[in-house]
Formats: C-alpha cells, sequence, structure tokens
C-alpha cells in the first residue's frame, strides 16, 4: 500500500505522521515545489519511526511524480493555507490552478489512484477534479465532514461534559462557515440523543461553534489548523487501504442522491478498497434539508467561479 501526499507543509506533514504510526501503509511519499521541504520533513518523520513502532517508510521528493508512481492513494493538501479573516472561498483563484496540476501529475504516474481532496474550499476543489480528470466518482473524495464532524462531537462532549468516547454525531452540507449542517437531531450520547441532555439553546451554540470552528482557530494560530484535519484524512486513507467500510462524510459527487446533481457536497459515505462504495441516504429533518439545499446553492455559486 503505497500513499502519496502532495503539500509538506502542516497539514500534508501531520497526514504523513498519523498514516505511517498508523502503520498500515508500506510506503507514504511526501511531495513538495519547495526545494528540500518534503526531503527534510521525510527525514525528520523517519528518525522517529523507532520512538513511535512504525515500519511505514516515508520518503520526501521535490516536484517528481516519478516518485509517486504506483499510489494507491493520494491526498492532496496543497494550496496556500486560510488566514485570519479569510473564507475558504477566497482561496479558489490561487488553489484551483494548483489542484488541476496535481491531480493530472498524479494520475499521469498512478493510473489506478483514488485522490482525497483536502485543499480549500474543498467541494469546489472536489468538483474540479472530476471536471479534469474524468475518474469514475468513486475514486474523488472530499476531505471535510470527518472533520467537521470530530469538531462537532469535541464541542458535544464539552457542553455535556462528558467523553468523546460517549458521543456520536455527524456534520453534512459544505464545507464552509455558512455551509456546514451539524445534524443535532442525530447526536447521541451512547445512543440515547443528546436532546436527552441538554437545552435547546445550548445545543445551538454547539452548531454554531462547530460551523466556525476553522475559522476560531484560524483566528487563534494565524494560520489554518493542522492536527485535526491530518488526523481526519488518516482515518479515510486507512478506512480505504484497509477495506474497513467505515462510514464517514465526505464531499461526493451527486448525481441526484439528496435531490442534488452535478456538486460535490457532503454526504454520509461507506469507504472501503475502492473508495466510496455508497452513498448512504439519511432521513432529514424539513430544517435540515431546507439547510441542505441552501449550502448547495453556496457551493454552486462558488463552483461558478471556477474556469474549467
Amino acid at each position: 500500500m503505497k500513499v502519496t501526499v502532495v503539500g509538506a507543509g502542516a497539514v500534508g506533514a501531520s497526514c504523513a505522521e498519523y498514516i505511517a504510526i498508523k502503520n498500515f501503509a508500506s510506503e507514504v511519499v511526501v511531495l513538495d515545489i519547495k526545494e528540500g521541504y518534503a526531503e527534510g520533513k521525510a527525514m525528520d518523520l523517519m528518525q522517529t519511526a523507532s520512538l513511535n513502532g512504525f515500519d511505514t517508510k516515508i520518503t520526501g521528493t521535490t516536484n517528481d511524480y516519478s516518485k509517486t508512481a504506483g499510489s494507491d492513494i493520494a491526498v492532496i493538501t496543497s494550496g496556500i493555507p486560510r488566514k485570519p479573516g479569510m473564507t475558504r472561498e477566497e482561496l479558489i483563484g490561487i488553489n484551483a490552478g494548483i489542484v488541476k496540476t496535481v491531480a493530472l501529475s498524479l494520475i499521469e504516474h498512478s493510473p489506478n489512484v483514488i485522490l482525497i481532496v483536502v485543499s480549500n474550499p474543498m467541494d469546489t476543489m472536489t468538483y474540479l477534479a472530476h471536471k479534469v480528470t474524468g475518474l469514475p466518482k468513486n475514486r474523488i473524495i472530499g476531505m471535510g465532514g470527518a472533520l467537521d464532524s470530530a469538531r462537532f462531537k469535541y464541542r458535544l462532549a464539552e457542553a455535556l461534559n462528558a467523553p468523546i468516547s460517549d458521543i456520536d454525531g455527524m456534520v453534512i452540507g459544505g464545507h464552509s462557515d455558512t455551509g456546514m449542517v451539524p445534524l443535532a437531531s442525530h447526536a447521541t450520547r451512547n445512543s440515547i440523543r443528546v436532546t436527552e441532555f441538554i437545552a435547546e439553546d445550548r445545543l445551538q451554540q454547539v452548531v454554531e461553534d462547530t460551523k466556525v470552528g476553522g475559522a476560531t482557530l484560524t483566528k487563534l494560530l494565524g494560520t489554518s489548523a493542522w492536527y485535526a484535519p491530518g488526523a481526519a484524512v488518516s482515518a479515510l486513507v486507512q478506512s480505504i487501504a484497509c477495506d474497513q467500510k467505515k462510514m464517514f462524510p465526505c464531499s461526493t459527487l451527486l448525481n441526484g442522491e439528496y435531490g442534488l446533481k452535478d456538486i460535490c457536497i457532503g454526504v454520509p459515505v461507506i469507504l472501503g478498497k475502492n473508495g466510496i462504495e455508497q452513498i448512504v441516504d439519511i432521513p432529514l429533518s424539513e430544517s435540515e434539508k431546507a439547510k441542505m439545499k441552501e449550502s448547495a446553492e453556496g457551493v454552486s455559486n462558488t463552483n461558478g467561479l471556477l474556469e474549467v
């Protein structure tokens, strides 16, 4: 199992680290355009191998896609990160050109690769990857919902003063501050709906805090977060690599599901060795349906800015 991570910045390096530590891949290739940067990150990570107990080989390369040949899965994190006050949508001009080039270069050397798109605006970058590569819809996955759901569960556990292992919850919709749809009505604590434990106004605060989770961290850090995004990517990669068939909300191309067409947006999917093996249709309340429709309109407007 060979995994490539394009972009050796904070998110890309965290992806590579978490994948290696889980020890399910034979090799992780880290690629970056900055001379020596990926090589340095790879060397630093390899020097943790004996300490962290993994045998995964980590290789760094400067813009040499031949080193990625034969990759089973590739993660695209490259592009400019958010800065305080920026929306994900404002990154579209620069990042679209980067993602297009990266996706085509990866497929040239690994024609059977499964792509996981992390670059923002993520739903639109996932849609762009579909348009420029023509890959089957099961082989292009946008990572947003897994991260947003982790942040939702963190906020729920905080509000309930409960261990996160007790909490289950999901965020669908667009990966944006206004587009996320945290499914509060489906959230549970050890199978009991959280509405049994928490007042409506506090639950709504959890929802709002979840939606601005990335912006909150960007304001505190001065740049995008990286630990949780890296962990979210590694969970998706592992489900595919190990054929775990786990369910995650991911941005996927819809052709009628959830009443939406020709759009990539976050919905629950089953991830296995073939990538997206099933889109899971879950019942939504009228309010959730309306929010999902509004979210899709926002994503479509951003897609309209693409020059494909």
